[in-house]
C-alpha cells in the first residue's frame, strides 16, 4: 500500500494529475532483528561553519544539511530520493498550475503551537520579500508562483504572492505556468516554514538556541560557532515516536585529514568528505567505512563575464580548454567522478546530454586551440594573462586549484594567484562580483535539468558569473513553459550547447559523494542522488 501511494506522489511530481490519498506515518525503517544501541547519538562532519540556519537567508549545502533536521517543508525525500510527505500528508492538482496541499493536523512547532497553512503563506512571502534579501528568492520565481518575479523586482507587494490558506490545514498555491515537477521543488530549503511569532519577536536572533522554534524532528540545543551545533529530539514532532536518534551534532571541520582522523578515532560517525590523497588507502584499509554514491552536483569554475578580460569568450574558452579534466578526475580524485563538459550531470532524471565538440578533442588539441584563442584575445608571452582564482577554504579545493593553475601556467603561460576565503566571506564576494575566476559547485535543488540550467538565466540572483544572454533566457523560458517532457529535454540540450559556445563557466567534473560512514549507522541513504539525509530516518546499531 505504501509503495503504491509513493508511486502516486511521484507521478504527480512528474505531471500526472491525480489526487493523492492520505499517507500514514512512515516508520523509522529499522529492519526486524536489528539490535539498537542504548546510546542513540549521531555526530556528523559538515565541512564548514554555516552562514545561517534561517532558511530564507541561506544558499549553501552545509546550511541545508543542518536545516533539514530543524525545519520540515511540505514534502521530504526517502533514502532513494523519492518525494514523500512532510508537513503535507497529501496533495492534488488538475492542471499542474494550481496545487492543493493538505497539512497534517498533528504537525506542531517545537513550542507546541500547530503548524498551519498560514505559516507557509507567511514564510513564502518572507522568502520573496526584497526586505528579507534572500539569496535564494529566485527559487520561488523559478516555480512560477504567481507574482513572485514582480515581488522580487519590487514591482508588487509581497501580499500578492499566489499562496493562500484556505483553512488551517489546506494550502493553495497558484502558478503562472504549468510546472509538472512543482511538488519536487517543495522539498527545498528555501520553502521550509519559519514561525512568524518568533521571527517577529526576535528578528535575526530567532536562530539562537534560546529563541529557536522549529517544526522538524530536532530542535537547536547548543551552538558554539566554529566548533559545533547540537540538536535534541523535538517531542512535538508529528512522527517523534518513530524517531530513534536522540541527539545529532554537526562539526564544521574544513580540513578533510583532520576530519578523517577524528572519524578513525571514533569521534565522528559520518564525515562530510574524505581527503583525496588518502582515498585509495582508506578504500584498501577501511573498505567497510568508505561510502560512495552518485551525486546530483557539478563542480566548475565561474568566470566574471562582466569583468575584462573575462568578458571575452576567447579568454574563457582558452582557460576552459586548457583544463585536463581526466587528470583531475582520475589522478587527483579517483573516486568515480566524471569529467564534465556541460553543467547538468548525466544522472539527472530525464536528461540525455550531447557532448560539445571540445569534449571529443584530445587534450593536446584542446591546448593548441586554447593557445590560438588566447593569442587572438591579445595574450601571449609578451603580454601574459594573470588573475586571481578564488576558492572557499578546503584542502580538497586547494589541491584542485593548484593543479589547474599549474596546467594554465604550463600550457598557456597564464598566472593564477590562489586566494582562499572562509565560506561566508567567499559567498559574499561571489555574490557581489568581487572575483575574476572562482571555484563553484552546484547541487540540484530537485532532480530535473532546470535545477541546473536555470542557474545561468539573467534573472537568477545566484548567477554569480553574470552571464546575460537573451538567446539563453529565451530557450529556458520556452523550456519552463513546456508541458512536454520531450520538448523540454530538447530545449535543455540546446541550452547546454549555448553554454558550450559562450563558456560563461568551465565545467570540471560531475560529483560523486565519497565520505566515511560508520557501519553502525543504520538507515544511511546510499541511493539519494541529492544527498538529502534526515537524521530522523537513521539509527545506531549495537556493536
Amino acid at each position: 500500500m505504501l509503495k503504491n501511494k509513493i508511486t502516486q506522489a511521484l507521478l504527480l511530481g512528474a505531471g500526472v494529475s491525480v489526487a493523492v490519498a492520505s499517507f500514514s506515518a512512515m516508520a523509522a525503517n529499522v529492519p526486524a532483528g536489528v539490535k539498537l544501541a542504548e546510546k542513540q547519538e549521531l555526530v556528523r562532519g559538515n565541512g564548514t561553519e554555516v552562514a545561517s540556519i534561517d532558511p530564507h537567508k541561506t544558499e549553501g549545502v552545509p546550511e541545508s544539511h543542518v536545516i533539514r533536521d530543524l525545519l520540515e517543508g511540505l514534502v521530504n525525500q526517502d533514502g532513494d530520493g523519492n518525494t514523500v510527505p512532510g508537513v503535507a500528508e497529501s496533495w492534488e492538482t488538475k492542471d499542474n498550475r494550481t496545487f492543493i496541499f493538505h497539512l497534517r493536523k498533528d504537525a506542531k512547532w517545537s513550542n507546541g503551537d500547530p503548524v498551519t497553512a498560514g505559516d507557509f503563506v507567511y514564510s513564502f512571502k518572507r522568502a520573496v520579500d526584497p526586505a528579507t534579501a534572500s539569496p535564494y528568492s529566485w527559487y520561488l520565481e523559478m516555480t512560477t508562483m504567481k507574482n513572485a518575479a514582480d515581488i522580487i523586482a519590487g514591482k508588487k507587494d509581497k501580499d500578492t504572492l499566489g499562496v493562500f490558506a484556505q483553512d488551517d490545514n489546506t494550502l493553495r498555491i497558484e502558478l503562472e505556468q504549468a510546472v509538472p515537477y512543482f511538488v519536487k521543488m517543495m522539498g527545498h530549503t528555501t520553502v521550509k516554514p519559519v514561525n512568524q511569532k518568533v521571527v517577529e519577536k526576535f528578528g535575526d536572533d530567532w536562530t539562537k538556541p534560546e529563541n529557536f522554534v522549529g517544526n522538524g524532528a530536532y530542535v537547536l540545543d547548543n551552538w558554539v560557532v566554529n566548533e559545533r551545533i547540537e540538536m535534541k529530539r523535538n517531542p512535538y514532532y508529528w512522527d517523534n515516536e518513530n524517531t530513534v536518534i536522540n541527539k545529532v551534532t554537526y562539526l564544521p571541520i574544513e580540513n578533510q585529514v583532520a576530519e578523517m582522523n577524528r572519524f578513525l578515532a571514533g569521534e565522528i560517525d559520518i564525515t562530510n568528505e574524505l581527503p583525496n590523497e588518502h582515498f585509495r588507502r582508506l578504500e584498501k584499509e577501511h573498505p567497510e567505512d568508505v561510502a560512495i554514491s552518485g551525486n546530483l552536483c557539478s563542480y566548475y569554475y565561474g568566470f566574471n563575464n562582466a569583468k575584462a578580460p573575462f568578458d571575452d569568450v576567447r579568454v574563457r574558452k582558452a582557460l576552459s580548454f586548457a583544463i585536463d579534466r581526466d587528470i583531475i578526475t582520475k589522478a587527483l580524485l579517483g573516486q568515480g567522478q566524471k569529467p564534465a563538459y556541460f553543467l547538468t550531470p548525466e544522472i539527472t532524471a530525464g536528461f540525455d546530454p550531447v557532448a560539445p565538440e571540445y569534449a571529443g578533442m584530445t587534450q593536446k588539441e584542446r591546448v593548441a586551440k586554447a593557445k590560438e584563442l588566447l593569442k587572438e584575445a591579445g595574450f601571449d608571452s609578451s603580454n601574459p594573462l594573470s588573475f586571481t582564482l578564488l576558492y572557499n577554504t578546503s584542502e580538497n579545493h586547494k589541491k584542485i586549484a593548484v593543479a589547474i593553475a599549474s596546467m594554465w601556467k604550463k600550457s598557456l603561460g597564464v598566472t593564477a594567484e590562489l586566494e582562499n576565503q572562509e565560506w561566508k566571506t567567499y559567498l559574499d564576494n561571489r555574490r557581489q562580483g568581487n572575483f575574476s575566476v572562482t571555484r563553484a559547485g552546484w547541487c540540484g535543488d530537485y532532480n530535473e535539468a532546470s535545477s541546473f540550467l536555470s542557474l545561468m538565466q539573467s534573472n537568477n540572483s545566484s548567477n554569480d558569473p553574470r552571464y546575460h544572454s537573451k538567446a539563453y533566457d529565451d530557450i529556458m523560458a520556452k523550456a519552463l513553459d513546456s508541458t512536454s517532457d520531450a520538448e523540454r529535454e530538447a530545449l535543455y540540450v540546446e541550452a547546454e550547447k549555448l553554454l558550450a559556445k559562450d563558456m560563461p563557466i568551465a565545467p570540471i567534473y560531475q560529483y560523486v559523494k565519497a565520505r566515511l560512514v560508520n557501519p553502525k549507522v543504520g538507515g544511511y541513504p546510499r541511493n539519494n542522488a541529492e544527498d538529502k539525509m534526515f537524521t530522523k530516518d537513521m539509527y545506531i546499531i549495537a556493536e
